[in-house]
């Protein structure tokens, strides 16, 4: 079972997430309004962001696969005191903090994506390189120094050294990569077992995939004849949009949580029905922007409609930092 299933079969089992059909009108009418305005593409989604890779080249999947691989947890328990690392003078914040702090490293002639130093990178390394400029440190080192050193040696071991390997040995199917991901990885297992069903969301590794695919624009390494098995990447922030326009309901006892700022455990039936009703509702929106946009929306698809969501909270934080978010510390997401 594929995340796409998994989440449909949470969905219809849920019983603290609801997923609203109205609500799925609106954010599809908020989609439709947006391309209309400025098309969203891999180059807008990818490209054109300031810190990633610009160049479609071996170099750039090493990055996608380290940033990717570490690509978890970058809330802060004070958000108005977060984690910050500069870059070119601008400072970042969350996930692009990450991918500051990496481009610094690179910049610096560290070999922070090649095979060899992530294998052997220690804790107090790993520290020092994502040390924050002010803020809180970077959250669950430790972590992430596990992750990078596992990732590092797989890719040693089963790869040739680079994840460009494990590309070609997909043969172009998004599904075939996503199970050699899954397959080789530990760390990529983002998996629960819900209503005595097991499910998978897949957070990373699908987000990888895309990655990849973006940044390629869908050619070369990056072209995937199945990229539409991809779903949205199931986080913490994309359902603070879903629920601010009513594509998500939440249940009293949920809702309460969540207000109390407490940690869920991942796993843990809410944290499970609030992610997989998360995919299964970018599912709809997706499928209604689609036919909303005609011809104009024939690009669209999961991965550009999470990363267009997923730059919407950010761009509009101080409406969207009013909705709360669920609270959860671990490397899946």
């Amino acid at each position: 079972m594929l995340p796409r299933a998994s989440a449909k079969f949470i969905a219809e089992h849920s019983k603290h997430a609801k997923v609203s059909l109205e609500g799925v009108k609106r954010v599809a009418h908020l989609v439709k309004e947006s391309f209309h305005q400025q098309p969203y593409s891999t180059e807008l989604a990818f490209r054109k962001q300031t810190l990633n890779p610009k160049e479609p080249n071996a170099a750039a999947i090493d990055w996608i696969f380290l940033v990717d691989t570490l690509n978890f947890s970058f809330w802060s328990d004070d958000e108005t005191n977060k984690t910050t690392i500069s870059y070119g003078g601008k400072p970042y914040t969350g996930y692009w903090a990450l991918c500051a702090a990496v481009n610094k490293a690179l910049d610096a002639g560290i070999p922070i994506t090649s095979a060899k130093y992530m294998a052997e990178v220690n804790e107090a390394t790993l520290s020092q390189l994502f040390q924050s400029d002010s803020g809180p440190p970077m959250p669950m080192v430790s972590e992430r120094t596990r992750v990078v050193n596992e990732a590092g040696s797989v890719l040693l071991d089963k790869f040739s050294g680079s994840f460009v390997n494990a590309v070609l040995q997909a043969e172009k199917s998004a599904e075939k990569l996503l199970k050699i991901i899954v397959g080789n990885l530990s760390s990529y297992r983002d998996e629960a077992t819900y209503q005595g069903q097991q499910v998978y969301l897949y957070k990373r590794a699908q987000i990888l995939i895309g990655d990849i695919w973006a940044c390629f624009d869908g050619q070369g390494l990056g072209e995937f004849h199945d990229i539409n098995s991809i779903t949205v990447f199931a986080d913490y922030r994309v359902p603070q949009v879903l629920l601010y326009y009513g594509a998500l309901t939440y249940s009293d006892s949920l809702r309460s949580l969540l207000d109390s700022r407490k940690t869920m455990n991942s796993g843990d039936e809410m944290e499970v029905e609030l992610r997989g009703c998360t995919i299964h509702a970018c599912e709809l929106i997706c499928e209604e922007a689609v036919q909303l946009l005609g011809a104009d929306g024939k690009e669209l698809n999961s991965i550009l409609l999470d990363h267009f969501l997923w730059n919407y909270r950010r761009d509009n934080d101080k409406e969207m930092d009013k909705v709360p978010f669920h609270r959860v510390r671990c490397i899946y997401y």
